[in-house]
C-alpha cells in the first residue's frame, strides 16, 4: 500500500504545485511587507496572512489531487503489490463481471458526499464574504 501512496503522492504533486504558484503569484506582498513593518514575525506573517490567502488554492489543490487519484487506475495498477487493491481498482473489476448494485450504492455514496462537501464550501465561502463586506461597510461608517 505504501507504492501506491508514494505513486499518487508524485503524480499528484505537479497539479498541486501548479495551482498554488499560480495562488502564491497573484499575492500582493505589500501585505505581508507592511505587517512585517508593523513587527510581525515572518511566521505570524505567513500564518495569519499569507496562509488565509492561499488556502483557496490549497483546498481545491487537494480536490485535484483527491479526484486524479480516485480516477487513476493505471497507477494503482501497475504498483499495487499482491492482494493490495484500491476503490478504482475494485469498481472496474466489479464492472467488467457486470454492475451489481453495491457499485451503484457506491457510485450514490461518493457524489452524494461529494455534493454535501462542495455545497459546505459554497456556504462558508458565501457567509465569511457576507462578513468580509459588512466588516468594510463597518470600516467606513466608523
Amino acid at each position: 500500500m505504501l507504492t501506491i501512496w508514494l505513486a499518487h503522492v508524485t503524480f499528484c504533486t505537479a497539479y498541486v504545485a501548479v495551482v498554488i504558484s499560480s495562488r502564491l503569484r497573484e499575492l500582493d506582498r505589500s501585505i505581508e511587507e507592511a505587517a512585517m513593518d508593523l513587527g510581525a514575525t515572518p511566521l505570524k506573517v505567513f500564518f495569519v496572512i499569507t496562509l488565509p490567502m492561499i488556502m483557496p488554492a490549497i483546498i481545491s489543490g487537494w480536490l485535484l489531487a483527491f479526484t486524479l487519484s480516485l480516477d487513476d487506475l493505471v497507477i494503482a495498477s501497475f504498483v499495487s503489490g499482491p492482494g493490495a487493491t484500491t476503490l478504482p481498482m475494485l469498481v472496474f473489476s466489479s464492472v467488467r463481471m457486470g454492475v451489481n448494485p453495491e457499485i451503484n450504492a457506491l457510485a450514490t455514496l461518493i457524489l452524494g458526499a461529494v455534493g454535501i462537501v462542495g455545497f459546505i464550501a459554497w456556504y462558508l465561502m458565501a457567509r465569511s464574504e457576507k462578513q468580509r463586506i459588512r466588516d468594510i461597510q463597518r470600516a467606513r461608517r466608523g
